[in-house]
């Protein structure tokens, strides 16, 4: 090809590519002065995180019980720097930031830094609530080791790190940068849970890749799920225009000391019962009454046999 002729493809090109009907919904219009979400910057936001809720397992300084407070100290403040920076970047994603409006910046600013300042006040709680996450990898996992084992290797402590600060964050009412979190995760682990989903205590997932949670789940405490599990919706109702309705109740409500084993899929707003076994590959779109168990094959008489928290198979 000439280069004429390339410029002339090239002259073509730009010109389809900017042209407006062609970016309907697929481009967003920066404003001068307005900052953008940074991927890498919640990469070290989530790094940070973990160094602080998990001292000695995370982060790139060697830490002891003499350097403890200097270290967390450290990175609290520069995490309150990012997640100020990258709050502000969310709400200006999803708000309008005109560069003629610095008032509404410095406004988005304030509620920003603040906004990060309520989080960084939950660590305590995330902390406490991970800790019952790793007791129940471990206590249903009769291959862990050790609770360091648990925390330096199993994925479900990573995702569920990534989920319980994004968690927070839609709590406070911050758009965008809780679902770029949880996604992180899901790159990194396999498990995609959404952050709007609720989850109690000692909660766990074994093995964990492919497992999907969606947003309005609602899980309670000491519940266990198997790689490949599916917490989904069962249908979209639709407005009067054919469009899905938002914001509605969609996905399972899980009772407490409830076990689902892999590649189940469950779908809609259904109760799972406490204390359910919900077995390998089954399909479930009706509510299971508390004390049930639900499986393809024919169970063996021995129920505690057959199904111990995973220890039985």
């Amino acid at each position: 090809m000439s280069d004429q002729n390339f410029a002339h493809v090239l002259s073509s090109t730009v010109e389809q590519l900017s042209d407006p009907k062609s970016l309907e919904g697929l481009f967003h219009q920066h404003r001068d002065g307005s900052p953008l979400p940074s991927g890498k910057a919640l990469e070290e936001i989530i790094e940070l995180s973990r160094a602080i809720l998990f001292p000695g397992y995370y982060g790139k300084s060697s830490i002891d019980i003499k350097t403890i407070r200097y270290h967390i100290g450290v990175n609290l403040e520069r995490l309150h720097k990012l997640l100020s920076d990258q709050i502000l970047a969310g709400l200006c994603f999803c708000i309008t930031c005109d560069e003629d409006s610095f008032e509404t910046l410095s406004t988005l600013r304030k509620q920003a830094e603040i906004t990060a300042t309520k989080l960084i006040a939950k660590l305590p709680d995330i902390r406490r609530v991970l800790a019952t996450d790793v007791q129940a990898a471990y206590n249903g996992d009769p291959a862990a080791e050790s609770s360091a084992e648990i925390i330096s290797c199993y994925p479900v402590i990573k995702a569920l790190t990534n989920y319980r600060i994004a968690h927070e964050l839609v709590i406070l009412n911050v758009p965008l940068i809780p679902r770029m979190m949880t996604e992180m995760a899901h790159s990194e682990t396999g498990i995609d849970i959404h952050p709007a989903a609720t989850i109690g205590n000692y909660f766990t997932i074994d093995h964990g890749s492919g497992v999907v949670i969606g947003a309005t789940c609602i899980i309670g405490n000491n519940v266990k799920l198997y790689q490949g599990v599916t917490l989904g919706a069962k249908s979209f109702p639709l407005d009067e225009n054919g469009n899905p309705i938002k914001g509605i109740p969609r996905h399972p409500i899980i009772e407490d000391n409830v076990v689902v084993y892999a590649n189940a899929t469950i779908l809609g707003r259904i109760t799972i019962g406490s204390n359910c076994v919900v077995g390998a590959n089954v399909w479930v779109t009706k509510d299971m009454p508390a004390y049930t168990r639900k499986y393809n094959k024919e169970p063996i008489d021995n129920f505690d046999q057959q199904f111990n928290n995973g220890t039985g198979i």
